[in-house]
């Protein structure tokens, strides 16, 4: 063995499940649907509404574009294999995947931060609002978040990439995740280990306590400020939406990383079920709580609707005239 290293490996993500796979493989399709369908809805309000072309409503349309993109890295391959028995990837099939579902949930996470900061930022200095948040805050937080989530996730990547595979090639899990890849090492992975608490430290650990802050100054602005209860409400209003999106994404994604690292007894059924539930739920909710708690993007989908109801009618008018036009010209 010490001179073979596979370059292909069969996923098992759900071993306990397999009479089940034909309703797994239902549920993740509807989800996959519920994804597509409502983060382009929001996106395509988003761009519509003029406006809603501001750097708030701008984030959160990024946030949809990222939750597409990172479902559509693991969803279309767990479909083929929970209906065809498709499970076998290349090691470099293996090591793009993770790179893109790990660097876009790394991204997702900067942008949560940034909505952190930027209502932070709204609601406790509205008079240097304009002056902080603008075009050129929004390119560095750009550049800020393709050096921070390229960095490291390519020497995540690049460290597995350099690991012999020499004893089993079944990964337990339903993606090429991390932790799943280097648990089927033969050689030391304390290299590896020790990126994925970096990675931890790095996001989770700087990310949250930021974030936290964030909030707890805005919750504490609001509750000195002697506005009218409606605003109140309003701020309330803003910062549970975002929170509950936090709250899903770092609280599974968080278990998910750090089961593997402490060794906690998780089976494999958990285990995938949660890396993928870490990466579904956000993109799932984030266009219902965007879009139907938030009020002006309700208002923007409701005006588009309208104003698309309102041309129906006129060009049915405009077409029956031209036909009766035509006939007077015929008995003419």
């Amino acid at each position: 063995y010490l001179n073979f290293s596979h370059t292909s490996f069969v996923f098992r993500g759900f071993p306990e499940l397999q009479e089940h796979r034909r309703l797994l493989a239902l549920f993740f399709f509807f989800s996959y649907l519920v994804v597509l369908l409502g983060n382009s809805l929001l996106v395509m309000v988003v761009r519509r509404v003029q406006r809603l072309h501001s750097p708030m409503y701008l984030l959160i349309c990024t946030l949809c574009i990222v939750d597409v993109f990172v479902v559509t890295a693991i969803l279309p391959n767990m479909l083929l294999d929970l209906l065809f028995d498709w499970n076998r990837i290349s090691l470099a099939g293996c090591l793009i995947q993770m790179f893109f579902t790990h660097f876009l949930s790394s991204v997702e996470s900067t942008l949560l931060l940034a909505m952190a900061l930027d209502r932070y930022v709204a609601i406790c200095k509205p008079l240097r609002y304009a002056d902080m948040v603008d075009s050129s805050s929004l390119l560095k937080l750009l550049l800020f978040t393709l050096v921070r989530s390229v960095s490291i996730m390519a020497t995540l990547v690049g460290l597995a990439g350099s690991l012999w595979f020499c004893s089993s090639n079944t990964i337990q899990h339903g993606y090429c995740d991390h932790m799943a890849l280097v648990s089927l090492a033969c050689g030391s992975t304390q290299k590896n280990l020790a990126a994925g608490l970096a990675v931890i430290i790095c996001f989770v650990g700087v990310d949250i306590p930021i974030i936290f802050f964030s909030y707890m100054k805005i919750l504490r602005v609001v509750l000195r400020a002697t506005a009218a209860g409606e605003e109140r409400l309003k701020a309330f209003h803003t910062c549970s939406t975002h929170l509950m999106v936090i709250m899903c994404f770092y609280l599974v994604g968080s278990v998910t990383f750090l089961s593997h690292n402490l060794n906690i007894p998780i089976t494999t059924d958990i285990n995938t079920l949660m890396g993928v539930m870490y990466i579904l739920i956000p993109a799932t909710v984030n266009p219902i709580i965007y879009g139907v708690r938030t009020k002006e993007i309700r208002n923007g989908l409701w005006r588009l609707i309208s104003l698309r109801a309102k041309k129906i009618p006129s060009v049915k008018i405009s077409s029956s005239g031209k036909t009766g036009q035509n006939l007077q010209g015929m008995t003419h």
